[in-house]
Parts: structure tokens; C-alpha cells; sequence
């Protein structure tokens, strides 16, 4: 593993979902949901899910830019939810679920730009992508019981109905990018 690590801040609807599809993935060394983007310091769960705060519910994802790059987790991001809804993921509703991409760095707002346009001309979705692309914004990590939910309550009907079946799909589209376990 190399000394550099680089981070990531994906929103795509339920950080449930996001966080357990990157945790999965070779090089991706933690992905830890939060809050980012709204007016409130340290906002609680309660507080987002109001839809009153600005926040969006996202996951900062610390990986090893020597294992994978960030255009593939951009391309792992596109796969895992869907980008051309505003506010809402599935029956997430809410301006707390918008697609996001909190680049770090004006590398990664440019492959973000590239990657959509890439996605748009290849006509990958039927309807035009409403990603948005923000600037760096502080991350307010989510409560603890939020952390490796999916990992901790495989049963539990969300986790079972919702986020199994978008990490079966990663699972398979991207099975060549997989922690080796």
C-alpha cells in the first residue's frame, strides 16, 4: 500500500447504500457516511432528514490512488444509484438524497465533468443526469449507528429490499474490483 491516500465524497441518496457498496471495493481503505453541504455545524440525523439544513447524506471515501483511481469510483458512483433523479433515491425523498460529488481537488472536478459527459454521450441513462458538482464542503460524520449499517443489519428489511440487491448489481458489474477476502 502506498503512504499517499486521497479521498472522495459521493452523496447518491442513502449513505446505507453508498457506504456499503465502496466498502467493497479494493483500495477504497474506509467509506464513513456523513453529512456535507448545508448551513448547520454538526447536524444530526434528525436535523438532515428535515430536509432543512442544506446537507446531503454522503460518504467520504479514503482510498489508495495506487490501487484504483478515482474515475473508477466515479464509474462504481454512477453504477450504484441512480444520478438522474433530483432529490430522491428509490422511496428516499428528499433534498438530503440528491446526487452529488464533493470534489477535493479541480483533478477530480474535471474527470467528474468528463465522466458525465462521457456517460451522457454514451446515452447510459434514459433520462439526462442531475449530479451535482459542488466544491470541497466540511464533512460532519453521521452518528454512530449509521457507520457499517448494512454490515451490522443484513436482515433488517431496508438493508434486505434496498441495499442488497444495488450491491449484488456492483457486486457483478465490477466483481474484477473486489476486496480479496
Amino acid at each position: 500500500m502506498s503512504a499517499q491516500v486521497e479521498t472522495a465524497v459521493f452523496g447518491g441518496g442513502c449513505f446505507w447504500c453508498i457506504e456499503a457498496v465502496f466498502q467493497q471495493i479494493e483500495g477504497v481503505l474506509r467509506a464513513e457516511p456523513g453529512y456535507a453541504g448545508g448551513h448547520v455545524e454538526q447536524p444530526t440525523y434528525e436535523q438532515v432528514c428535515s430536509g432543512n439544513t442544506g446537507h446531503i447524506e454522503v460518504v467520504s471515501v479514503t482510498y489508495d490512488p495506487q490501487v484504483i483511481g478515482y474515475r473508477e469510483l466515479l464509474e462504481i458512483f454512477f453504477a450504484s444509484h441512480d444520478p438522474t433523479t433530483r432529490d430522491r433515491q428509490g422511496n428516499d425523498v428528499g433534498p438530503q438524497y440528491r446526487s452529488a460529488i464533493f470534489w477535493q481537488t479541480p483533478e477530480q472536478e474535471q474527470a467528474a465533468r468528463e465522466v458525465i459527459a462521457d456517460l451522457e454521450a454514451r446515452n447510459v441513462f434514459r433520462a439526462p443526469i442531475v449530479t451535482e458538482l459542488l466544491p470541497p464542503a466540511t464533512f460532519w460524520p453521521a452518528e454512530e449507528y449509521h457507520r457499517d449499517y448494512f454490515l451490522r443489519n443484513p436482515g433488517q428489511g431496508y438493508c434486505a429490499f434496498v441495499i442488497a440487491p444495488k450491491v449484488a448489481k456492483m457486486r457483478q458489474g465490477f466483481a474484477h474490483k473486489l476486496k480479496k477476502s
